[in-house]
């Protein structure tokens, strides 16, 4: 695995007291040392594109003091620090604390921090400590923060299909008063 290599010779050949190594007296040009092994004479595998950490190439942002009228509606994901006045249906939403929604919101994922007033239908809703929701929910699954307001009613959906998605649901059907809830914090 080592190699003894022969100790230089004592003598010096420079004016700088350096020893030259034994068999140096017809010096080569320097060639460049490698010390990884070779690698195989395959094709050359081309770099994989950077991805920024935790953001999706697709995310698209309505950003802070933007005013927004009108639908949106995609594939991708969809960032709201702004003011939105009409309907989103894309795959995830995240309401950031400064934004607002005036519509109906259907995603697979919705994310609340900001304002909603309209009906929600997603399969995986989180309400945080500091949203505040006036409308009906429709989800498969529901997260609510302490903290969190929501005036409405929220109704658990489940999917019919395999790998369906709650961006192709009806809007929410119209149910009796009885199925009403309210979350508020405690005072």
């Amino acid at each position: 695995m080592f190699t003894k290599n022969k100790p230089f010779d004592n003598k010096p050949s420079s004016e700088m007291g350096i020893p030259t190594p034994p068999g140096a007296a017809n010096p080569t040009p320097a060639q460049p040392v490698s010390t990884a092994p070779a690698a195989p004479a395959a094709a050359p595998r081309a770099p994989e594109p950077a991805r920024p950490a935790g953001r999706s190439s697709n995310l698209s942002t309505l950003s802070a003091g933007v005013k927004y009228e009108g639908n949106i509606s995609g594939a991708g994901e969809l960032q709201v620090d702004g003011s939105l006045k009409g309907d989103i249906r894309v795959v995830r939403v995240v309401i950031g604390e400064g934004g607002a929604v005036e519509g109906t919101v259907h995603a697979d994922v919705l994310e609340v921090r900001g304002r909603v007033s309209g009906a929600i239908v997603a399969k995986q809703v989180k309400l945080f400590a500091t949203s505040r929701v006036e409308g009906d929910i429709t989800q498969e699954q529901l997260s609510i923060e302490q903290g969190a307001w929501f005036q409405g009613r929220c109704t658990q959906a489940k999917r019919d299909t395999p790998g369906a998605s709650m961006l192709d649901a009806p809007p929410p059907a119209e149910k009796p008063a009885s199925a009403k809830a309210e979350v508020k914090p405690a005072a």
